[in-house]
């Protein structure tokens, strides 16, 4: 039985310290990348230590792969769980709608926060409110 990684990875990464940001699985599995995150920040250090930890808990865990890439969610880092609506409540934000609202899908203004199931976000000097569940996409738009 293959092992589900993502539950896997929930499970181990707080006990290291790091929170699961992403999680990629291409070529039928056999390329696992793994986006870690924490509150200060992520290093090279870090992604050294995870990926280490990993290679060894997949052999035991009989995680089937062959290549595994550990880093940062990088700058532009997607928004994927509902604290992370939250914690970046303020920045810059790119969204995806999965239907159009108002003749448009791609919005981008200031985050400002998760309330419920309602996404609060300021476009054009407008506060929009949308609806968590139509969110197709979300990431940072770094600031530059």
């Amino acid at each position: 039985m293959r092992t589900d990684v993502r539950s896997l990875l929930d499970g181990l990464l707080p006990g290291l310290g790091y929170q699961l940001a992403d999680l990629e699985l291409a070529n039928h599995g056999r390329l696992v990348r793994v986006f870690i995150d924490r509150a200060e920040g992520v290093t090279i250090d870090d992604c050294v230590k995870v990926s280490n930890h990993l290679s060894r808990v997949f052999a035991v865990e009989n995680v089937d792969y062959d290549r595994l890439e550990v880093s940062s969610p990088g700058l532009d880092r997607p928004l994927k769980r509902r604290d992370d609506f939250s914690r970046f409540a303020g920045q810059r934000v790119q969204l995806r709608l999965r239907s159009p609202l108002a003749g448009r899908r791609n919005f981008v203004g200031i985050l400002r926060g998760l309330e419920g199931d309602q996404l609060n976000v300021e476009v054009d000097g407008k506060l929009m409110t949308l609806e968590f569940q139509d969110l197709d996409r979300a990431r940072l738009v770094p600031d530059v």
